[in-house]
């Protein structure tokens, strides 16, 4: 059942980096200055095939802004919805949650969608067999995430194309909330994903703290970055206000995450929690850490970078607090230097999932990888700090302890739904439809079939809460055999469910099944099968008894004929489809008596 854990992403992002003509053109481009929205640089950047057999790419770089407006909407922290037209796969598909995003990068990005020149550039590159890479500095950065998911949504997903775009960010402010990591992660997308970040930047932090806490500052900190001149770049008076305001949330933030990776059950901490408001946002894809030292750290673990982003924005030691407010500012305009300087990328740190489980608790720690620990070092992480990191690790290594559990499940799941496709034959030999025969327990098969019921119904609730606990792998829901299984049990169970439902008339007091009755291991394992057919979500054959039940309570009132003839027309397709059996055409089938009624 898939139970083999995905190549970690930063390893990946590793063996395309080590190509640095891409950093050194992308990054060459990111930082400088330009007027128009957006460009396309067509040259070739690399002298060899980095991708394929075709060596010509397609580079888009988008330009940043220190418009306020351009970071912040009205909400606490400039978030809204994804645009799900836009960005389909961006949501828990199960719980059928969307993600959260920056407003104003939105809203950016669709604005630059609207121009044809844009999307005709895209197609022509695509046709022509490009490599296609998006970069940007700053809110550039954030625009040239956008860019790339929306990339991946209309030709990986839509078209079914094996293109592999890449997107190069350099201090990149965070762009949306734990959904869009997760979704990313699940397509297999986050591997396209690399941002480079200098250890002090505060600009990938600014977003972790809420606009209420930052406006007074932020006019003359966009002046600053506006700049064009560095000579005549001068630290704004409110510079350690801003960095303090904005490392106090960031703590607020990464605390919290913290407690969760470690299991907290505290009560009190989702009740403050609740009244201060955290920021939504969390890393994507791979980050690579620009330290100061000439080997770059690089992480993939989302929890990981969150907390690196925290703790390594810190003083070492007590100090003089203007001087790493200095820092945050100046290093968020140094790529350009760093990366066209002395950086070693072939000797880049990967902190993989095995290396932050076993990364020292302190820099004087006897350790056989000691380039780790300098890197560690170098990062100025405390003793705390890579108790966070190893916590972050070991939540993703439970998550996978979780599937295996699951996996080891799957047998008694297939047994169960043997056992009730037997009782349905037998329902059938008889003459009578499964349905109405469970509907009516008369005897002790349709007892069994309630205990199997039942006892598939926990397995499957169990499933259900490890994924809103987010305590199962981020492509659990798209893993085939699970997609497959979860289809054969809700054919065959949930018509059973409804059985129950009406038989107990529990319409009477709750409603509705479909509007207050279904269980979300249905909607969960509908929505998966939806999801792998590349379908929007509709009426499935499994839901047709509940639809059979409303019907009878009101024959003969307005529109009653046209829903039951609708419901009619579809059978064909939900029998052939396996939905649904023959059986529902038997003569004295509960549907059948509603035809002829």
């Amino acid at each position: 059942m898939g139970s083999t854990r995905p190549v970690d992403g930063a390893e990946m992002a590793k063996e395309v980096i080590i190509k640095e003509e891409l950093i050194k053109k992308t990054c060459s481009l990111a930082m400088k200055d330009q007027k128009e929205p957006y460009l396309c640089n067509k040259s070739s950047l690399y002298p060899q095939p980095i991708f394929g057999d075709n060596n010509k790419s397609r580079v888009f770089c988008f330009s940043s802004s220190c418009s306020v407006d351009d970071w912040w909407s009205n909400r606490p922290f400039g978030e809204t919805k994804v645009d799900s037209e836009l960005f389909p796969s961006l949501k828990c598909i199960g719980l059928e949650e969307i993600a959260t995003v920056n407003q104003a990068f939105q809203e950016r990005f669709k604005a630059i969608l609207s121009n044809p020149n844009f999307k005709n550039e895209v197609g022509e590159a695509v046709r022509s067999k490009k490599q296609v890479i998006f970069t940007g500095h700053s809110s550039g950065g954030a625009v040239a995430i956008l860019a790339t998911i929306w990339f991946l949504e209309e030709y990986r997903r839509k078209e079914h194309l094996d293109v592999k775009p890449y997107c190069v960010t350099y201090g990149s402010p965070l762009v949306g909330d734990r959904i869009i990591n997760h979704s990313l992660r699940r397509e297999d997308w986050s591997c396209f994903f690399i941002n480079v970040v200098n250890r002090y930047d505060i600009v990938p932090r600014v977003l972790l703290a809420p606009f209420s806490s930052t406006d007074k500052h932020l006019q003359q900190v966009s002046n600053f970055f506006n700049q064009k001149s560095q000579s005549k770049r001068v630290l704004p008076e409110n510079a350690s206000d801003f960095y303090k305001s904005v490392i106090r949330n960031a703590s607020s933030v990464a605390s919290h995450a913290a407690c969760k990776l470690m299991g907290s059950t505290n009560a009190l901490l989702e009740t403050v929690s609740s009244f201060v408001g955290l920021s939504p946002y969390r890393p994507i894809g791979t980050y690579v850490f620009c330290t100061g030292d000439r080997r770059p750290v690089m992480i993939s673990n989302s929890d990981a970078i969150l907390q690196t982003l925290f703790y390594s924005c810190q003083l070492s030691v007590a100090g003089d607090l203007q001087e790493i407010a200095r820092k945050s500012f100046n290093d968020h305009l140094k790529y350009k230097q760093d990366i066209l300087g002395s950086l070693q990328w072939e000797s880049a740190i990967v902190l993989d999932h095995q290396r932050l489980g076993a990364i020292p608790l302190s820099s004087g720690t006897p350790y056989v990888e000691s380039t780790t620990n300098e890197a560690l070092d170098n990062l100025g992480l405390s003793e705390k700090a890579r108790l966070c990191l190893r916590a972050a690790a070991e939540f993703e290594k439970q998550k996978y302890s979780n599937k295996t559990k699951i996996n080891e499940k799957t047998g008694e799941i297939k047994s169960g739904i043997k056992e009730l496709e037997g009782y349905k034959k037998n329902c059938e030999a008889s003459g009578v439809c499964f349905y109405d025969a469970f509907r009516a327990s008369d005897n002790e098969a349709d007892f069994h079939a309630n205990v199997t019921r039942l006892n598939l119904a926990g397995i499957w609730d169990e499933i259900v809460e490890l994924l809103k606990r987010s305590e199962l792998p981020d492509e659990f829901e798209v893993l085939g055999d699970w997609v497959e299984l979860g289809t054969s049990y809700r054919r065959i169970t949930e018509p059973l469910d409804i059985a129950n439902y009406y038989r107990h008339l529990k319409n009477e007091d709750t409603g509705p099944y479909m509007a207050k009755g279904r269980p979300k291991r249905y909607k969960c394992t509908e929505r998966w099968r939806d999801h792998d057919l590349r379908r929007p979500s509709e009426l499935t054959g499994s839901c047709f008894w509940a639809q059979v039940e409303e019907l009878h309570g009101r024959t003969g009132s307005p529109g009653s004929r046209e829903e039951i003839t609708s419901l009619n027309e579809k059978l064909a397709t939900w029998i052939q489809e396996k939905e649904l059996g023959e059986d529902v055409r038997f003569k004295n089938s509960s549907f059948m008596k509603l035809l002829e009624s």
